[in-house]
């Protein structure tokens, strides 16, 4: 297809499976439907729109990228595709998880059902760290609602097709933004001066949150995000679970994840923070990525007797 870039993800790759978190979204921000991912992308300062879909099989995956208005190359082209890379996480190899999960049968039987899953990465550290404070102490559905006005009251507009689309706002339109105007979008006062605070930070130049290389200990990391004003330790491990892809990382506080352990982990309906770290250390290294299979099983409907147990 003329102007689509061929991007080849590590294997094994399940782009409907990995796409799936997205089905149900704001279709003027980021949404999954009939096989096509959609969402605005800010390549080398410019708003793009793109629509990404699948191609290959599993072991031999191909994603395909298609980039408007008007044809992209060159540089562009290269960073967009990097962009999309680093949302699908598509340079992520599964294999040494699948080898570390192999003596657990519940955590083996569950990544053979989502083999080829891959969890999504925000575009930016900000963002995740943005959308970590604003789902604190609230409910999915409440955050997700918040998330969306904020997008679409702060972010870059850009017009296809006669049709308005949203990027998510950079730290310098939140800086210039009042209490006030995001209180509007539903924050309390505390979350809004939390983000407004951390969006200054970043534009006075004395806050750089994308530049954590892969060799940086991730509680180093999560240290360095609960220093910052608002930022405790669940909402730092939350975002460098999803800002930059630390899948080591577990956000043990937070009820989902705890819920979803106990499902598959434990004979108790409630487990505590405690308890689901004592379960999540056997994952190793792969704590945040464990947990995040739990998760999609969880909502997939997957039970443990649905699970084929054994080698």
């Amino acid at each position: 297809m003329d102007g689509t870039l061929v991007l080849n993800p590590v294997p094994p790759f399940n782009f409907d499976l990995s796409a799936s978190i997205f089905a149900g979204g704001d279709p003027q921000i980021r949404s999954y439907s009939d096989g096509i991912f959609r969402q605005v992308t800010r390549v080398s300062g410019a708003l793009l729109f793109a629509e990404v879909t699948s191609g290959g099989s599993g072991d031999h995956p191909e994603v395909h990228l298609r980039l408007e208005p008007g044809s992209v190359a060159g540089e562009m082209a290269r960073e967009a595709g990097e962009i999309i890379a680093r949302i699908f996480n598509l340079d992520l190899d599964l294999s040494p998880f699948i080898t570390a999960v192999k003596d657990d049968p519940v955590m083996s039987a569950i990544a053979r059902r989502l083999r080829g899953l891959k969890p999504p990465r925000t575009m930016t550290v900000f963002e995740a760290l943005v959308d970590s404070i604003i789902e604190q102490q609230i409910s999915l559905t409440a955050a997700h609602s918040i998330e969306k006005r904020v997008t679409r009251t702060f972010g870059d507009t850009l017009e296809w097709e006669g049709r308005e689309y949203y990027a998510f706002p950079t730290p310098g339109h939140l800086a210039d933004a009042s209490p006030d105007e995001l209180r509007a979008c539903g924050l309390s006062l505390k979350k809004a001066e939390y983000i407004l605070g951390i969006a200054r930070q970043i534009r006075e130049g004395t806050l750089d949150l994308e530049t954590h290389g892969p060799a940086e200990n991730t509680e180093n990391i999560v240290r360095e995000f609960s220093a910052l004003r608002g930022v405790g330790v669940w909402t730092a491990e939350l975002a460098a679970l999803r800002g930059l892809s630390r899948l080591d990382a577990l956000p043990a506080d937070d009820l989902g994840i705890r819920r979803s352990i106990s499902r598959y982990y434990s004979k108790a309906s409630r487990i505590d923070t405690a308890e689901a770290r004592r379960i999540a250390g056997a994952w190793g290294e792969w704590k945040g990525l464990a947990a995040y299979y739990l998760l999609v099983a969880e909502r997939m409907g997957i039970g443990v007797p649905d699970l084929e147990i054994g080698p």
